[in-house]
This record gives C-alpha cells, sequence and structure tokens, in this order.
C-alpha cells in the first residue's frame, strides 16, 4: 500500500483525500477499541498438528514458546482464517500440495494467535455471519443489500447509502473496501514480523496476505477465493492465484473496482497468474480413478451416493429438509445413499434429529474422525446404503470430512461456494451472497456441475436426474477428468511454486 500526496492508492490507483480520511478513522476505531499496542511481542513457534498431521502433513504455528523455533528451510507457511470453512478448505489444498512437493506446511490460522488478530477478526466475522444468516432468513434483505454488498452491483439508491454506513461497510467489489481493510489489517504486522521474512506463504484470505505485506515479507502468495472479481482481494506486493480466465481479466483490468464507474489503472502482470483451481493433492492424483469408479458403480445400478454440507448458519435448513425428504424414499427404495456432514456445528445435529424421528432406522451416525476415515474407506470398493450423518468436534475434522467423502461419492450438493472448484459431479443450490453466482458459472460451463439451482422444486429436480438417469452423472466424470488433463485443477501446486519457486512436475508427484 502506498501514500502520494496524502491519498493511499493501490497499484497507482488512489482515494480521495476524504475517503483516506475515512480509512484511517476506521483503522484508529479497531485500535482505540482493542488497545493496540505496536510494541507488542510475540513468541511464535511450531508443535505437531493434532488433528490432520498425518493426513496433510501440516505443523501449527501458535503463540507459544514452548514448541520449536520457525524454521524456514524446507517450510511454507500457509496463513488462513478459521471464517466459515471455505477459506480453510484452499489452505488445506495449499498444505496438501505443498507437502506432495516436498515441503512441510506450517499452519498460521489468525484465529489460533491471541490478540489484536483475534480481537478483530471476531468482530468482522460476527458482523459478516449475521448478515449472512439474516440475508437466507429474508429475499428483501437478500435481493436489496447482501447482494450488493457481495457483488458491488447497485440496487436502490437508499439502500446502496446505507451500505456505506461503518457496521455494513462499503460493497466488497470496490478500491475503497481494499484500502479499509489493508489498513485493518496493518495491525497485524508486529505478529507477522516475528516470521523469517523470505519464508515463502501462501494465504488463503486477503486480510492473511495483507497483515504479511504490512511486515515486510517477500514471498506470499495469495490463493484467491469464488469466482467474482472483488477488489478486496488485493494485496499490492503479493502474487495472486487466480482459478479462473474470467477472474485472472476482471482483477487484471480491475474491473468496475471504482464506486465512480472511472476506468482504473490494471494490476500488473507480474502480480496476478491464473493457477487453476485450488485442490487437494490426494483429489488430484485420483481423480481418473474415483471417475472409473463412479461409472462402474453407475453401470452396476448401486444407489447414487450423494454428499450434502450444512453450513454453521443453518440457514439453508428449509432447503436441507426439503431435501432429506425427498432422499428419504430413494434411499428406501434402494436408489439412493445420502451422507450429510454438519460440520462441527452440533445445533445443526439436535435440529436434524426432530427431522428425522420417524426415519431413525436408515441413519448411521459418525461422531469421530477414525469412525469417519474408517467408514470411508470401507466403501471405496464396498456398497453403502442408507443416511449417514457426519458431526465433529473441531474445524479441522469438519472441513476435511467432506474432502475425504468427495472422493467415495457420485455427487456433491452443496452452495457454490469453494466447493464449486472441487473436481467431484456437483449439484448447485441456491448461492449465500451474490458473489457466489459465478461459482456456479464457472461449475456449469466447464462441465463439473449443474446451473445453480435457485429454488427447492429445481433442486430436487437435479437430485432425481442425477440419481434416477445416467447420461449427465457420466457426463460430468468424463469433463472432470478431461479437466484434469489440461491443468484445470492444479492451481495449488502452482501456488506452491510462484511460493517457492520449485517447479510444479506432476510426474515427480507421489501418488495420492
Amino acid at each position: 500500500m502506498q501514500r502520494v500526496d496524502g491519498r493511499l492508492t493501490l497499484y497507482g490507483n488512489s482515494l480521495t483525500k476524504a475517503e483516506t480520511r475515512k480509512v484511517e478513522k476506521w483503522r484508529s476505531m479497531f485500535v482505540r477499541k482493542f488497545r493496540y499496542d505496536p510494541s507488542e511481542e510475540y513468541d511464535l513457534s511450531v508443535v505437531d498438528n493434532a488433528y490432520l498431521g498425518a493426513e496433510l502433513g501440516i505443523r501449527d504455528i501458535l503463540r507459544d514458546a514452548r514448541g520449536e523455533p520457525v524454521n524456514r528451510e524446507g517450510s511454507i507457511v500457509v496463513s488462513t482464517i478459521r471464517m466459515g470453512f471455505g477459506h480453510y478448505r484452499i489452505a488445506m489444498a495449499g498444505a496438501s500440495a505443498a507437502r506432495a512437493m516436498g515441503f512441510t506446511p506450517l499452519w498460521l490460522d489468525l484465529l489460533a494467535i491471541p490478540g489484536i488478530t483475534t480481537d478483530v477478526i471476531n468482530w468482522c466475522n460476527s458482523w459478516y455471519s449475521r448478515f449472512s444468516r439474516r440475508s437466507q432468513r429474508s429475499a428483501a434483505f437478500n435481493n436489496h443489500v447482501w447482494e450488493s454488498v457481495t457483488t458491488g452491483n447497485r440496487t436502490l439508491p437508499l439502500l446502496n447509502g446505507l451500505l456505506n454506513s461503518w457496521i455494513v461497510g462499503w460493497p466488497w467489489r470496490f478500491l475503497k473496501t481494499n484500502v479499509k481493510d489493508y489498513m485493518m489489517s496493518s495491525l497485524f504486522r508486529e505478529m507477522y514480523g516475528t516470521l523469517p521474512r523470505e519464508i515463502p506463504m501462501l494465504t488463503s484470505h486477503m486480510w492473511n496476505a495483507m497483515g504479511a505485506l504490512s511486515a515486510d515479507m517477500t514471498n506470499v502468495v495469495d490463493m484467491m477465493f469464488d469466482n467474482w472479481p472483488m477488489a478486496f482481494q488485493l494485496t499490492e506486493g503479493a502474487k495472486h492465484a487466480v482459478q479462473s480466465p474470467s477472474g485472472y481479466y476482471g482483477f487484471r483490468a480491475m474491473r468496475g473496482f471504482d464506486h465512480r464507474n472511472r476506468m482504473l489503472s490494471p494490476t500488473p502482470a507480474d502480480a496476478i497468474y491464473f493457477t487453476g483451481h485450488h485442490v487437494d493433492h490426494e483429489l488430484v492424483a485420483n481423480i481418473e480413478g474415483d471417475n472409473e469408479a463412479r461409472l462402474v458403480r453407475m453401470k452396476a445400478g448401486e444407489p447414487r451416493r450423494l454428499l450434502i454440507t450444512m453450513g454453521g448458519a443453518g440457514a439453508q435448513r428449509e432447503l436441507f429438509k426439503a431435501v432429506i425428504d425427498h432422499a428419504v424414499p430413494l434411499i428406501k427404495g434402494g436408489k439412493a445413499t445420502l451422507f450429510v456432514n454438519l460440520g462441527d456445528h452440533k445445533d445443526n445435529y439436535e435440529w436434524l434429529q426432530g427431522e428425522l424421528r420417524d426415519n431413525r432406522d436408515l441413519v448411521q451416525t459418525h461422531f469421530t474422525w477414525e469412525d469417519t476415515r474408517s467408514f470411508t474407506d470401507s466403501i471405496r470398493s464396498g456398497s453403502a446404503e442408507g443416511l449417514h450423518v457426519f458431526l465433529h468436534d473441531n474445524t479441522f475434522h469438519a472441513v476435511y470430512a467432506t474432502n475425504y467423502l468427495m472422493r467415495v461419492v457420485d455427487v456433491l450438493i452443496t452452495k457454490p461456494s469453494e466447493l464449486a472448484f472441487y473436481p467431484v459431479p456437483k449439484i448447485f443450490n441456491e448461492r449465500v451472497g451474490g458473489h457466489e453466482m459465478w461459482g456456479a458459472v464457472r461449475g456449469a460451463e466447464i462441465g463439473d456441475g449443474t446451473v445453480e439451482t435457485r429454488t427447492i422444486p429445481e433442486t430436487l429436480q437435479a437430485i432425481d436426474l442425477l440419481t434416477n438417469e445416467n447420461d449427465l452423472l457420466e457426463m460430468y466424470c468424463d469433463m472432470i477428468v478431461k479437466n484434469k488433463s489440461i491443468g484445470l485443477y492444479d492451481g495449488a501446486y502452482k501456488s506452491v511454486e510462484l511460493a517457492t519457486g520449485k517447479r510444479f512436475d506432476r510426474k515427480a508427484l507421489p501418488p495420492g
């Protein structure tokens, strides 16, 4: 972030002096609210990850001097934020690819570092979660407020004025939101300054990248999320790993990033890279075999394996209930098997128990990672029937359960979030926020998922088509294999390559 004539800039594009003052007031609010101390010291050290150390080879960076020192040699920092599951999922893809390429991934979750990082992010996340839930419970709020915040599209003039309040903030697509986020994230400078300045780093959220760059770190690659370019994702000084060509153009041209519709200077070519989708090594390496297994099950007439994931807000419970009610007759008729991942949200399980009280005989629960892993491994070549519910007590297993199950299911039912980029046949149900729409567009156009089914009847129709007919599943499996052959799922490997300088060579990678 540069300052020219009293104005903050991004890649030569400047705010007005009034906007700059407003951004500085925003940062000052956090300084006062959380008693920011620029002289605060951070004792960071590395300990074994208790949850996915064996699966992903990750070790945790914690604010705990009792571990081992952070060692630059052979390591790559994977910096993320536990906000929803999407940013964790991208970070896991980066860690998996890093391990496959011979590096030790050091996991740095800003919410695991007590201090200004947790104070600021928890404050922001509480507001995001509140409005996200509201968007799913009020069509008017979603259509006229939340979609505008998450896309930058203009709706009603009065409501657009309200969007500039301190609570909701500026729409994420605009340049001034980027500068605002950078100034806020610069409060993480002291924490990042504890790390070796040149250590390679992958980030899965712009606040991670912004904090690292404010501490003058030199090898930062931001693994970009979503498929709708928004200015707040850019960090001057980082390399940006973009998942789609359309996303690349939007960020490169800074298309629509000015709230006054000015044409902006583009992002420099050496700051942005089209890498492909960010996907775990285990999934990419086994694409051919896993899709062949899907087709074998299909031809043998086995029950279609459907996986649906539910977020913590519980905002799509109406949809969930409709899908489960629709699936029960299919399960009883031997047409389908349903896997339900509730993540780490116990309250959603309590709700689900009530919905399934008349069909308890169909339900099998999996509440430990050992059980989830052993069950999943058992059905790679074995049969699967009934309705299986997965619930874990930590975010690592909650997120990775979907990744682990993905290889043995036939169809994933999901909103078009970060899961839109994964190589598994998908039914896209209604989005949460306008930015997610473009994830469904991407998946539909490269041929590994449906278009967004924006109503419950449309979602149920898609389930029937993919359960009772074979043509769509066969097409999606074929396209996933073809997409791999041209590198569409190589984004995580190429992000590691950008951060470390080590060439990505598929032939040199270990088997998944």
